[in-house]
């Protein structure tokens, strides 16, 4: 019997769309019906954002959103889980405004959050170059450079609100490079043809967090955000229907904790290290946001994950994680590799000029090594497969391919480089042992990024309502590629300008009745957190968590990675339960529950992971197109690039929880484009 979810209460945004109505091709069984991986539920749409021309839709939307006076934000609170970009910045404006704020994060300190490991810049249309730049077309790079997979009206709204994200960090102090005249500097991006992207060296995550941190401590000392460091969110609590508050493990005591407020932001960044090895932080998860998905928030796009092109190879089995290498270092450095296979054991400095083949600059001769993430990614893959790849060998083939400074070096000089790309030429030799001043650097694709994440609307709330979700941990901006250096804006613009106007539209409506914390809900919701973690210490079997972590990142990167077929993601499917079976009978966690604990921490996580890479996979599995980062060997080009079906998949994939022993529920949420064109991507 097909179980379905009663919708969200909204209606199409776009005039005369019936979301109700599939298409006839939408009706073809799909093999994940076939093997009874998932159920078709209602169609959703998203009905906060307002009509008309999409250049007033913001300006509209938040003279719609009822206000608070300044009297009434005191009685109210909201718990924020993250303090990067999104969750630092979104504190700090919440504070401001007087509401009382709950700041949750498990580093040591916010300063630690994964945000400052972004290092090539941040995007905004400031049009500073003259060079054809503007508002919207940020806005069309960015749909076009997400395959057509994103929602016009939110894309609009964070090309408008990138502008100010730049004043906002000028005004804190942040250190934007600048021309010899003082005027910020701007540098390209992949995806892109114009200079619109602000960068402080190969620093500029830190720099940026360093900022919204120093707002965030300013209202810790006023008293209007209270911080708690070293915590780690285990559940979400929902009384009658609403977020009303989390469970939190402190790390450092083992203490399980319930707090309790009006509403819950989600800012904790994304799901990559599913795949084990990706270039996110070690303790990056995806618990909190799948804690909320099992209690009821829908999982959009999960299988919409970026493997970033520029990243430092792997080199053995050791490794627990990847680093990344900017894609700023693309907008100088040339990518190639020898035109023939024999070449590969060459020192790359004896290779002439007309034996290299300068892949991306043949193929995509308009933007060249500036092409999307993606597709220089999945060309990397391609020469790689036909065995032109270049340093050690992984398995059978030789995992990487050459980024050059050499014409750099020759037009500029190497003072000049350094200035531009020097902490990140430094990061790289200490790392390889190898001097890129010297030789041409390696680099391979990794998992960098998710575009997937808990589904909301125009108002970054989720499914549930109380519940709203920031950054990365949500899906709404960047469709099935994320362009490079939108991250951040995305992170600064939720945080900042995005959620505060939302938000209010909701706490307005408050204050909601107090919530005691022996509310069935919450006791509930704590006694489940410790269960969960007696049963995780009561196994004691033969496995480490490590070993379970890394088992199943092999199974994801290889069937859900950088390519994937319907064959494949059935047997992955089928390896990730059975990787989970084990792991609920033989991992084994040392220690207890009441002290420090890193091994029961990781395996809360790894538990959580082995839950999503079964989703991704379906999700994956059911979306019978190559678009942006999700390529299907079964649809593709002659030329062997990604062939989308817009008649059947133009939309978004909201996946509702299928309960323990339950199949996942799909909802579709159209996409309806009436600004920008429908049409394949050329970047030629």
């Amino acid at each position: 019997m097909t179980t379905t979810a009663p919708a969200p209460t909204t209606t199409p945004t776009t005039p005369g769309a019936d979301p109700a109505a599939p298409s006839e091709a939408r009706r073809e069984p799909n093999a994940g019906v076939v093997h009874g991986l998932y159920t078709e539920g209602s169609s959703i749409a998203d009905t906060k954002a307002p009509k008309g021309p999409i250049s007033g839709r913001w300006n509209q939307r938040k003279f719609d959103s009822a206000l608070v006076n300044p009297a009434n934000r005191r009685k109210l609170s909201v718990i924020i889980v993250g303090t990067g970009l999104a969750g630092g910045a979104a504190a700090a404006t919440l504070g401001e405004a007087g509401y009382h704020v709950k700041s949750f994060c498990y580093q040591d300190s916010p300063r630690r959050a994964h945000s400052i490991a972004a290092q090539g810049g941040i995007n905004a249309a400031k049009n500073y170059k003259e060079d054809g730049d503007s508002t919207y077309r940020l806005f069309y790079d960015t749909v076009k450079g997400g395959d057509y997979r994103s929602r016009e009206s939110n894309v609009y709204r964070l090309a408008e609100v990138s502008a100010n994200i730049i004043d906002q960090c000028v005004a804190q102090g942040v250190p934007f490079a600048r021309e010899y005249g003082g005027l910020l500097d701007n540098r390209s991006f992949g995806g892109v043809q114009v200079s619109r992207t602000f960068y402080a060296r190969g620093q500029t995550g830190q720099q940026l967090l360093l900022g919204a941190y120093q707002a965030l401590e300013r209202q810790i000392e006023a008293g209007t955000v209270e911080m708690f460091n070293r915590h780690d969110m285990l559940e979400l609590v929902v009384v009658d229907g609403r977020a009303r508050g989390i469970v939190a493990r402190d790390l450092v005591t083992g203490e399980v904790e319930t707090h309790l407020a009006d509403a819950v932001v989600l800012a904790t960044g994304g799901y990559g290290n599913v795949f084990f090895l990706s270039t996110n932080a070690m303790g990056s998860n995806v618990t909190a946001t799948w804690r909320a998905h099992r209690k009821g928030a829908y999982f959009g796009n999960p299988c919409y994950t970026q493997i970033h092109p520029t990243c430092i190879p792997v080199s053995g089995e050791h490794q627990s994680k990847l680093t990344l290498m900017s894609e700023s270092l693309r907008n100088d450095g040339r990518i190639w590799v020898p035109k023939n296979a024999e070449d590969c054991d060459k020192d790359p400095r004896e290779i002439p000029e007309e034996d290299r083949d300068y892949y991306l600059e043949r193929i995509y001769p308009s933007f060249g090594n500036l092409v999307p993430r993606d597709i220089a990614s999945r060309q990397a893959k391609n020469v790689c497969d036909e065995g032109r790849g270049v340093g050690p060998k992984v398995g059978d083939f030789r995992r990487g391919v050459y980024l050059d400074f050499t014409d750099a070096l020759q037009r500029m000089s190497a003072e000049t480089v350094a200035e531009k790309y020097g902490n990140l030429l430094d990061m790289y030799q200490r790392i390889t042992g190898e001097n890129p001043y010297e030789v041409p650097m390696r680099i391979y694709p990794a998992v960098h990024y998710t575009m997937g994440g808990l589904w909301v609307d125009y108002d970054l709330q989720s499914s549930i309502p109380g519940l709203f979700v920031a950054g990365e941990a949500n899906f709404s901006d960047h469709g099935a590629n994320r362009l490079g250096a939108s991250a951040l804006m995305q992170g600064l613009a939720d945080g900042y300008f995005v959620l505060p106007n939302t938000i209010r539209d909701y706490l307005a409506k408050g204050p909601y009745p107090k919530v005691d914390e022996k509310h069935e809900a919450v006791t509930e919701a704590r006694a489940s957190v410790d269960h969960r973690l007696q049963k995780l210490l009561s196994i004691n079997g033969e496995r480490s968590v490590d070993s379970f972590h890394k088992e199943l990142g092999h199974i994801m990167w290889e069937y859900c990675g950088m390519e994937r077929s319907e064959e494949g993601l059935l047997k992955a499917v089928d390896l990730i339960r059975s990787l989970r079976d084990e792991f609920w009978r033989n991992v084994r966690v040392l220690g207890a529950a009441d002290t420090l604990n890193q091994s029961l921490e990781k395996a809360g996580r790894v538990a959580d992971f082995l839950e999503l890479g079964e989703l991704m996979c379906i999700d994956a599995l059911h979306r019978r197109e190559s678009c942006g980062g999700h390529f299907r060997a079964e649809s593709q080009t002659e030329d062997g690039e990604a062939l989308r079906h817009d008649d059947e998949y133009a939309y978004v994939a909201a996946w509702e929880w299928g309960g323990d022993s339950g199949t996942p529920v799909l909802h579709k949420e159209d996409l309806v484009y009436e600004f920008v064109e429908l049409k394949q991507r050329s970047y030629k």
